[in-house]
């Protein structure tokens, strides 16, 4: 078998492979015992006709066309294991020479598993921060409690602060309604400074069924850069007034939020919440610093665009998924960012590229520090996950799968990568 390698751009890679008469003779073999076995030939039993007489029956062009597929599926394995090949997706097969008689010639095109130099990574540390709660985050939670279960009661009297104002508005620029810029009962407690800086003093004074127009300039900041900085007109009328009435911080107010005895087991809980949040959201800032500096050390291949995109995709597919979660329509988002799916497939691109290295250096590092999964992690894993989706067959089915199973030996594996890198990078 004869192998020629052309090296690609973008980390692909073409083989033509040829194979001689002589090579390709037991795939004409088996191909004619194929065809022996569902053609009928006079005088034999299907299957036993012999390379001669099926040749006879149904043409030598057909046999080498049936022994094609097998053919190159193990001769092309054969040629990865010789170059030392990692592919990732599917092989672009095309055929270039099948003639009876002749040498079998295809060219297969694939895309590589980019190859990861690591730097030395042993001598970078990171600093990992210590979880503290202050009495402020702590405060400001219970705050929100207390304006949460605030009693509302409507009223006659002007917009003041602490009062919720229920608004309908609209938005123009250069005298052109913004997109989604008119809002109909739209509730605004006064003093909260939730929304446009200067907004709330515009409308307090007004009282039930008034109407008022202003000027008020977007901040510099504003997340949408087509306002940012701009002189929008405002049309407000007022459709209702409440007083609040916020409820005292005491042991009363933590009986009725759930099973607290007073105020101070629900001051431990809520303390408890914030150290286990904190925590989480440090140990993912920390974990992708890690990987950030392993990045910085290390030196790629070309990455594969077949591994980008396939990225790229899995990032729409999880906003997506999220977006539905907080019961939105991707297509209400899509046309509210004045964006296509396309355009968000390009966005992505960048940190798709950075997630792919991240997975690379997470493989290389596995392999470079012999870190293996035992099967009976693998197995406890599954048990855990049995357990909490007891009585439903659907589910129990599914992670019963291999497909399951080598999902599962991959996220485990990373972690456990990981956990060897954060013991070895953490510096207090």
């Amino acid at each position: 078998m004869k192998v020629e390698t052309k090296k690609l751009e973008r980390g692909e890679v073409e083989l033509n492979i040829e194979l001689t008469v002589e090579e390709y003779q037991p795939f004409l073999e088996i191909a004619a015992k194929k065809i022996s076995e569902t053609s009928k030939v006079p005088g034999f039993r299907p299957g036993k006709a012999g390379f001669e007489i099926i040749k006879q029956k149904v043409g030598e062009g057909q046999i080498w066309q049936e022994a094609l597929e097998p053919a190159v599926q193990k001769t092309f394995l054969k040629a990865l294991d010789e170059q030392k090949l990692v592919t990732v997706g599917s092989p672009q097969i095309d055929v270039v020479k099948l003639a009876p008689g002749n040498p079998v010639a295809y060219k297969v095109k694939i895309s590589l598993l980019p190859n990861v130099e690591l730097g030395d990574y042993s001598k970078i540390k990171v600093t990992k921060k210590e979880t503290v709660i202050s009495d402020e985050q702590l405060q400001k939670v219970l705050s929100d409690l207390q304006k949460r279960h605030a009693k509302e009661t409507l009223t006659d009297k002007k917009i003041a602060v602490g009062n919720k104002a229920e608004i309908d508005f609209e938005i123009f620029l250069d005298k052109v309604p913004i997109d989604n810029g008119k809002q109909q009962k739209f509730p605004l407690v006064i003093g909260e400074k939730t929304f446009i800086p200067g907004f709330e003093e515009k409308i307090i004074g007004l009282g039930k069924d008034d109407t008022k127009e202003f000027q008020l300039e977007f901040p510099k900041e504003y997340h949408q850069k087509n306002l940012a900085g701009k002189l929008a007109d405002f049309k407000v009328k007022v459709i209702a007034v409440y007083d609040l009435q916020i409820p005292e911080l005491n042991d009363d107010l933590a009986k009725s939020l759930g099973d607290f005895k007073n105020l101070q087991e629900l001051k431990d809980k809520i303390k408890e919440n914030l150290t286990a949040e904190t925590k989480a959201k440090e140990d993912q800032k920390f974990e992708e610093e890690i990987i950030d500096k392993i990045i910085g050390e290390s030196t790629f291949d070309d990455i594969p665009n077949i591994l980008v995109d396939s990225e790229t995709k899995k990032m729409v597919e999880e906003l997506e998924h999220n977006l539905s979660h907080q019961g939105i329509k991707f297509e209400d988002y899509l046309g509210h960012i004045k964006k296509k799916r396309e355009d968000l497939l390009l966005d992505f691109a960048p940190q798709a590229i950075k997630r792919v290295k991240s997975a690379l250096i997470m493989r290389k590092v596995g392999k470079t520090e012999n870190i293996k999964l035992e099967e009976a992690e693998i197995d406890l894993e599954i048990k855990k996950t049995l357990e909490a989706y007891a009585g439903n067959a659907e589910a129990e089915k599914n992670l019963k799968q291999p497909a399951y199973r080598d999902y599962l030996k991959n996220i485990l594996t990373a972690r456990k990568v990981m956990e060897h890198l954060k013991a070895t990078m953490a510096q207090s």
